[in-house]
């Protein structure tokens, strides 16, 4: 394998794009975005800093009045738009996203980037469905009505494995809402993030509506959070980040959305179709090379499947081809850097100690060896404290512990600090209602793990953070509530003034 896919002249102008231009950054920084599954630089450029920043922030201050003013509907008309410049440039943008990330082009053409042009498309028709309580007069003498207004400039970061999707989930709820939006995406992973907000210009979104800045989190990112005219940040990334983000965020009182780590537990019940809960389970923990905070990490299996599902699962990894990403043909690529790909090693090293590496545990030889390749990796034997089972790993690798009664099952797939989300497996509706019912987890999936819609939100309880992306429930997160309150009465003297005057 060597560099399939030049973006340089692409990015010639620099990566970042501001009040709708490409230019340069300004930090005085270079950085590589380099491809993961060979090792080669795909493109260097300069990263944004505090200057870089204040620029964007400006253009999306100066966007925001026409923007928030538009109607609803001239929105939803724009966003339309959007998703059609999206649709027809789906090739180059799985492409790119394979390019950059080190997926395989299968995930990237049938999941990121349909994934995308669908979010862009049912926020087009949501930008005209922001609801409120209706009219009425609650109090006998006025009338109150609720108006949804935006929040203002929104500072979004999003993380490196799902750049497009990620762009997606974070600027499109918030422009549908009228906002204007600075996204700062990874700076391992900048390009399609560019691209979409270029494609948002040739949908005819005005300029400085959707602006991104492409920098480290020192530098841009911290700026960002606490610039003072930023209303509101959203964040997704790793826990510890989102604590920092967090403490930033509160100095200036703003609005924060935080979409952080987890560590998904996989239930599965003694009455569980066997065949289906090992596709699933080497599904759920491998998509996206497990670099996916909702993936099946954690395999609780009643004691009688127990066995039968170890062995369904190691022979089922032993199948999975790793190879180029651009191959059709591949199914599990790189790790999205050399990096990572010793972090997750690192792990897995140090489990030997106390559980059973079943397959796996060691990036491969020959061809592979450049990239940030890992095995596909089964674990058994963890305890429930050990940081395998307690910590998220984001690699391939997948532990499975016994359980005996539901109660204890239940109990261990629920003992760690996230709850992003969870599966559970079986053919008893009344032991899935039970676990859906008592599962801490924004999403619980029945038999299956992983698929998600644009019609329903995503976000965690505890240390997976607050708030949602997707669906109509996110504008809970980028617009503000008003209470009009109009008297209907034209008497000068109210009767609650007798609260202050008496019977003067």
């Amino acid at each position: 394998m060597g560099q399939r896919f030049d973006v340089t002249e692409r990015f010639a102008d620099g990566a970042q794009y501001i009040g709708g231009r490409p230019r340069a950054g300004t930090s005085g920084r270079r950085h590589a975005v380099v491809d993961p599954a060979t090792g080669a630089e795909l493109l260097g450029y300069e990263t944004a800093g505090p200057a870089d920043v204040d620029a964007a922030v400006a253009a999306a201050e100066r966007a925001l009045p026409g923007w928030a003013g538009a109607t609803p509907g001239d929105r939803a008309t724009a966003l339309h738009r959007f998703a059609d410049v999206l649709a027809d440039r789906a090739e180059d943008l799985a492409r790119t996203e394979t390019a950059q990330c080190g997926k395989p082009i299968r995930l990237s053409t049938e999941f990121d980037v349909p994934g995308t042009v669908d979010n862009t498309s049912f926020f087009a028709g949501a930008a005209r469905h922001l609801e409120g309580r209706s009219a009425g007069e609650y109090s006998a003498d006025h009338t109150s009505y609720i108006r949804r207004e935006p929040i203002g400039v929104v500072g979004s970061i999003a993380p490196w494995n799902y750049p497009l999707q990620m762009a997606a989930w974070k600027v499109l709820p918030a422009i549908a809402a009228g906002n204007t939006v600075v996204l700062k995406p990874s700076e391992l992973t900048p390009l399609t993030s560019l691209m979409f907000a270029r494609a948002a210009s040739d949908a005819g979104i005005p300029d400085g509506v959707v602006n991104v800045v492409s920098g480290a989190g020192e530098d841009a990112g911290e700026h960002l959070v606490g610039h003072p005219s930023v209303a509101m940040t959203s964040f997704t990334g790793s826990t510890p980040v989102g604590r920092r983000v967090a403490e930033i965020a509160t100095r200036t009182v703003k609005r924060l959305h935080l979409e952080l780590g987890g560590k998904a537990p996989f239930l599965v019940f003694d009455d569980a179709d066997l065949e289906a809960a090992v596709h699933g389970a080497v599904a759920g923990s491998l998509i996206n090379a497990g670099q996916d905070c909702t993936a099946a990490t954690r395999a609780y299996v009643q004691r009688p499947l127990y066995e039968a599902f170890v062995t369904g699962v190691a022979d089922l990894m032993a199948t999975v081809r790793l190879g180029d990403p651009f191959d059709p043909a591949t199914d599990l690529g790189p790790l999205i850097s050399h990096a990572h790909r010793d972090r997750v090693a690192g792990f897995v090293d140090r489990a030997r100690s106390y559980a059973t590496v079943v397959t796996g545990g060691a990036a491969p030889a020959g061809d592979l060896a450049k990239g940030a390749y890992y095995l596909p990796t089964l674990l058994t034997g963890a305890p429930q404290g050990s940081e395998a089972v307690q910590r998220e790993i984001f690699g391939p690798v997948l532990v499975v512990l016994p359980f005996d009664g539901d109660d204890e099952g239940l109990a261990l797939a629920g003992d760690t600090p996230y709850g992003l989300a969870a599966s559970v497996w079986s053919r008893d509706v009344y032991r899935t209602g039970r676990a859906t019912r008592e599962l801490r987890a924004g999403c619980v999936w029945v038999n299956d793990h992983i698929p998600i819609v644009s019609e329903m939100p995503h976000g965690g309880y505890r240390a997976s953070g607050y708030g949602k992306d997707m669906s109509a429930y996110s504008f809970e997160e980028y617009t503000q509530i008003k209470h009009v309150m109009s008297d209907n009465t034209a008497v000068a003297r109210k009767d609650w003034h007798r609260t202050v005057f008496g019977g003067r």
